[in-house]
């Protein structure tokens, strides 16, 4: 069998199915748009942040990496501070299995940030 001379990126399995391949047309467009989404609203129309799609993804890296902190501590407080609040404790073990199911999210969400911004970097040096 004779195999073809193209070759092919693979891609990591945490890469987001809303960016497009590197190097493919437009990819850095789709990466900005979907990093765009994963910050505040107000820093995404930052005109640095809209220039320099490495910076943005930057951004999102740390406000990915905050987001996981406020989930965990939700997460580790929830059994001594739900029930002072009254609730009842169906309420409370959904809460924290919700909370527990964000973590896992946010870490995906991180995985998949980190994937766009190596690429985002290897397109800005060259390699």
């Amino acid at each position: 069998m004779i195999m073809p001379l193209t070759t092919t990126r693979t891609l990591s399995p945490d890469w987001p199915c809303q960016v497009k391949t590197p190097g493919s047309y437009d990819w850095e467009r789709s990466a900005a748009k979907w990093l765009r989404e994963l910050v505040p609203a107000r820093y995404a129309s930052y005109p640095a942040l809209i220039r320099h799609p490495v910076l943005l993804a930057r951004h999102a890296q740390i406000q990915v990496q905050h987001e996981i902190r406020v989930a965990r501590t939700a997460l580790q407080t929830a059994r001594a501070e739900l029930p002072v609040l009254g609730l009842p404790e169906s309420v409370i073990e959904h809460t924290i299995k919700l909370y527990a199911a964000e973590v896992l999210q946010l870490q995906h969400i991180a995985r998949s940030v980190r994937a766009v911004t190596e690429a985002l970097v290897g397109r800005s040096t060259g390699r």
